[in-house]
C-alpha cells in the first residue's frame, strides 16, 4: 500500500513499501507554481505513485523531475512521466545528461547542472549539490530545498523496515544496521567509500538541513548537520579501508 505524507511545507512523501525487500521506496512532490517530483520510483510501482501525486496536484502539472543518479528505484519511470507531463524536464547532473540521461531515458533534453547552481520552483529554491559517488555513481547528486532547508537526499539514510514516514529520534542507528546487513548480501559495497567521501558529506553537513528526506526509511526531522556528521562516522567505521 503507497502511503503519502507531508514531512516539510509542501514537500509530500510517497512511499511503498515491498516486504520481499523488507524496504520503503520514497518518491517526493514539492508543491510549488512548477512542482517538483524527487524520484520517479520503479516501474511496477507508477501507478500508485501517480495516483498518489494526484491526491496532491494534478501529475500533468510537473515541471521539474529530479533524480540523484542512473537506478531504477530513482528514474526508471521517467519517460512515463514526462509521457503524462508534457512540459516536464529531468533535473540532473551534467555528467549524468551527458553520459546517459539524454541518450536513452529522457523524453526531452535534461537540464545538466554543476555544483551550486539554484533552480526557482515558484516559492522554493533548490540549490544543485554535485556529489560524485555519494550515495554512489559518477552522476550522483543531491538537491537542498534553501527556503525551509529540506535536503533530498536519495539514498544517504538508507534504514530498513516498514517505518514510521518522519522522526525526531535518531536515526544512525537504523542507518548502521542497514548498512552491516547490506554488506553481508550480495549487494555489499553498494555505498563506495572514496577519498571524496569526507569532504563531500561536510560540505552537504554545512547546509545545516533542518529535513532529511531519504529514498529508503523515515524522514529525518532535526539537526541535519549533526546527523550527516554522525552519517560520515558511520561510513568511515563501516566501509573505509580497514
Amino acid at each position: 500500500m503507497t502511503k503519502i505524507s507531508e514531512v516539510a511545507p509542501d514537500v509530500f512523501r510517497i512511499s511503498t513499501f515491498l516486504p520481499d525487500f523488507n524496504l520503503q521506496f520514497n518518491q517526493f512532490v514539492v508543491r510549488d507554481e512548477e512542482p517538483l517530483l524527487f524520484h520517479t520510483g520503479l516501474r511496477a510501482l507508477f501507478p500508485a505513485v501517480r495516483d498518489a501525486v494526484a491526491t496532491v496536484l494534478d501529475p500533468a502539472r510537473i515541471r521539474w523531475i529530479g533524480f540523484s543518479h542512473l537506478e531504477a528505484d530513482e528514474c526508471a519511470t521517467l519517460r512515463e512521466w514526462q509521457t503524462l507531463a508534457p512540459s516536464s524536464i529531468a533535473v540532473c547532473s551534467l555528467v549524468g545528461k551527458l553520459v546517459s540521461i539524454d541518450d536513452f531515458m529522457a523524453v526531452r533534453p535534461a537540464k545538466g547542472m554543476t555544483d551550486g547552481e539554484v533552480f526557482v520552483t515558484g516559492k522554493y529554491r533548490f540549490r544543485f549539490l554535485h556529489t560524485p559517488h555519494v550515495p554512489h555513481c559518477w552522476e550522483a547528486s543531491l538537491l537542498f530545498e534553501e527556503t525551509q532547508r529540506t535536503l533530498l537526499c536519495s539514498d544517504l539514510f538508507h534504514q530498513n523496515g516498514d517505518v514510521e514516514p518522519m522522526t525526531q529520534s535518531d536515526v544512525i542507528g537504523r542507518c548502521r544496521q542497514a548498512l552491516l546487513e547490506g554488506q553481508q548480501g550480495p549487494l555489499a559495497n553498494y555505498m563506495p567509500y572514496t577519498v571524496q567521501t569526507d569532504p563531500i558529506l561536510r560540505r552537504v553537513a554545512a547546509l545545516k538541513p533542518k529535513t532529511l528526506a531519504t529514498m529508503h526509511g523515515s524522514t529525518f526531522v532535526g539537526d541535519g548537520e549533526r546527523a550527516i556528521g554522525d552519517l560520515a562516522m558511520a561510513f568511515r567505521d563501516i566501509l573505509g579501508p580497514r
